[in-house]
C-alpha cells in the first residue's frame, strides 16, 4: 500500500470518526433536552398528586367531624 493510499484511508477513518462524533453529539443534546421535558413533566404531575392527596384528605376530615356529628 502506498503513503498516497494510507493517507486516503486515514483520512477516511478520520472523516467517520467526525461524523460518528456529530452524530453522538446530536444524540446526547436530544436526550437532554428529552429529559429535561421529563423532569418537567414529573415535577408537574408530583404537583398535581399533592394537590389531590390534599383534596382527599379534606373530603376525608369533613366526612369524620360530619361522623362525629351525627354521633
Amino acid at each position: 500500500m502506498t503513503t498516497e493510499q494510507q493517507l486516503r484511508q486515514l483520512e477516511a477513518q478520520v472523516d467517520s470518526l467526525l461524523r460518528q462524533s456529530n452524530r453522538l453529539r446530536e444524540e446526547n443534546r436530544l436526550l437532554r433536552e428529552r429529559e429535561h421535558r421529563l423532569l418537567d413533566e414529573r415535577a408537574r404531575l408530583i404537583r398535581k398528586n399533592d394537590l389531590a392527596r390534599s383534596r382527599v384528605e379534606a373530603i376525608i376530615t369533613r366526612l369524620q367531624s360530619l361522623e362525629q356529628e351525627d354521633s
